[in-house]
């Protein structure tokens, strides 16, 4: 087998799930040049819930933000999270705007996109595969994971495929709520590797706290890339820590070999931005708590940051539990949603 490659998800996921994606340009500009040295396969730098909070929260322009990291990082793949039709607001966009927003993606340094839909809906990615494959873009289609009666195994073999015939370059198995168990997601990957040829990515989170094992079988069953986050932003509601992974996987055949060296700077870095966010009680320390409820509720990471901002704005924090216990009923009644923006905001919300 070849050797497995890694993605990080730092300066997206990683920040969006555990701080609500507050992270600001100029503290993600000083550390570039140095995780271009880690030998990743890519870096999430870009889309997701970035470009919402660059503009709403931050007062940032995300355009600048793009451009600025791709003149810092010369060696690595850009990558970025793309919700097909809704882009990244929370409403359809027309074709014509998908395919402009998509062209100026990959103008201003994006390489991999990686589109999904929340329903799982392909006619969402019909627009956004095209326009990827217009401007030479790589597109990775995600796949969104979740249980119930109807999301069986053969489901998503049969979602690959037709994917595959629409053009997909790779595949992510995308776990957003760190529901798949180490044994599902090792036979999941051999069904997967062994009905397609395209490259497979798993994504998960730490919620459950089994990610880690999760990580460790599917590289048994043949994944070719993991999603991780750099130690100071990874665990809880975010990735698994890159360099833990590295580490483990290095005594298999599948060795990664990252710069470890390169890797221990990026994380020294990171480590007194978190402290800050902490104490400013924008990272919440409840995200790290591992919740083996999540098995139960599915709620996704980022999802569960922003449910407890929320619920703080509202002075009712005390209900978190509830609206937890809440989630599986509604989504029963919606009949099995996978629980990811904007399916995930709108059962929240309800």
């Amino acid at each position: 087998m070849s050797k497995l490659k890694i993605t990080e998800t730092a300066l997206r996921d990683g920040h969006q799930s555990l701080m609500a994606t507050r992270l600001k340009t100029d503290e993600i500009i000083p550390i570039l040049e140095t995780m271009d040295k880690v030998g990743y396969h890519s870096m999430e730098v870009w889309g997701g819930a970035t470009f919402d909070s660059c503009i709403r929260f931050l007062n940032e322009d995300p355009w600048e933000r793009l451009r600025l990291i791709r003149k810092h990082v010369k060696n690595t793949k850009l990558q970025m999270l793309l919700r097909g039709q809704n882009l990244l607001g929370y409403r359809h966009y027309g074709d014509d705007t998908v395919d402009r927003f998509i062209e100026l993606s990959i103008k201003n340094g994006i390489d991999i996109i990686r589109v999904f839909d929340a329903l799982n809906d392909v006619r969402n990615l019909e627009q956004s595969m095209k326009a990827i494959q217009k401007y030479n873009g790589h597109c990775q289609v995600a796949i969104s994971y979740t249980t119930s009666p109807v999301h069986t195994t053969e489901y998503y073999i049969e979602l690959i495929k037709t994917v595959e015939k629409m053009g997909a370059d790779s595949i992510c198995i995308k776990d957003m709520a760190g529901v798949l168990t180490p044994y599902n997601a090792y036979d999941l990957v051999k069904k997967v590797k062994a009905a397609t040829t395209l490259p497979i990515e798993l994504h998960t989170h730490c919620t459950g706290g089994i990610a880690e094992m999760t990580y460790m079988k599917a590289v048994e069953a043949g994944v070719d890339i993991i999603d991780t986050a750099i130690s100071p932003l990874s665990g809880g509601t975010s990735q698994p820590p890159t360099e833990s992974m590295v580490v483990s996987i290095s005594e298999m055949d599948r060795n990664p070999e990252l710069n470890m060296d390169a890797l221990l700077e990026v994380a020294e870095y990171f480590k007194p931005i978190r402290d800050k966010y902490m104490e400013e009680k924008i990272l919440d320390p409840k995200v790290l708590l591992t919740d083996p409820q999540t098995l139960k509720y599915q709620v996704p990471g980022g999802m569960l940051s922003n449910l407890l901002s929320q619920l703080k704005q509202q002075g009712a924090e005390s209900k978190y539990e509830e609206v937890l216990n809440e989630v599986p009923r509604v989504r029963k009644e919606l009949g099995y949603p996978p629980l990811v923006t904007p399916l995930s905001q709108m059962v929240g919300t309800q």
